[in-house]
């Protein structure tokens, strides 16, 4: 997380028990994709509050970049094809399942991007204002573009779906990334990593509302 290695911990244990519990109620390839979500977050998290222990305690430096580069795949590379993937998948109108096709193209040309540029440019984190800032020395001239198409194909990628829920997590999304941008604009990384993970847990609403649906229309 973005303030203790506690807090990383909690909502990393916490995001476990709804990945399981999302995973367990799902009963198709789609949904099982989408339930993957707050397990991926959990893992995310984990690896953060790792992080934060290899920073403060000389015990866990040795765990430093594997954490570091951990956290940071996850949050660069990741989301940007997990998510329109996922509702991808869930998406049976043609003209929507288009746009989420090229969505997700720009997602996976997004990761690529910022896996090269892990790999190829130098990488730090240090802790400033109780929070943890990412440091990514990657080339400026593609930065708004990346930008761009990494907020399109995770955060924006969820409204073109027709399921309302769908939707709905996408405003949660959207609206998590703009505050923080607004009050913690230096920490965005970490900050908007949390509060998605946080937010995650209405997956497992998402998938039980679905299947209820399912019912009540087989039952009519």
């Amino acid at each position: 997380m973005c303030f203790s290695a506690t807090a990383s911990f909690m909502a990393g244990s916490g995001l476990l028990l709804i990945g399981v519990a999302a995973v367990t109620q799902s009963r198709n390839i789609p949904q099982k994709v989408f339930a993957c979500i707050p397990l991926v977050f959990a893992i995310q998290q984990l690896s953060e509050g790792v992080v934060w222990l290899s920073i403060s305690h000389d015990t866990y430096a040795g765990l430093h970049n594997l954490s570091m580069y951990t956290f940071l795949v996850f949050a660069q590379a990741v989301w940007p094809v997990l998510i329109p993937l996922s509702v991808l998948l869930f998406e049976k109108d043609r003209k929507r399942k288009k746009i989420l096709y090229v969505l997700f193209a720009a997602g996976l040309f997004t990761a690529l991007y910022l896996i090269c540029g892990l790999v190829i440019f130098p990488v730090s984190v240090s802790v400033e204002e109780h929070h943890l800032k990412y440091h990514l020395d990657f080339p400026r001239l593609m930065k708004w573009v990346t930008d761009i198409a990494y907020m399109s194909s995770a955060a924006l990628s969820p409204f073109v779906s027709s399921d309302k829920r769908v939707r709905f997590f996408g405003w949660m999304l959207l609206s998590s990334y703009i505050l923080t941008t607004i009050f913690y604009q230096n920490y965005l990384a970490s900050v908007w990593c949390y509060c998605a993970a946080v937010l995650s847990f209405t997956i497992l609403f998402i998938i039980r509302g679905q299947n209820k649906a399912v019912k009540e229309n087989r039952i009519g």
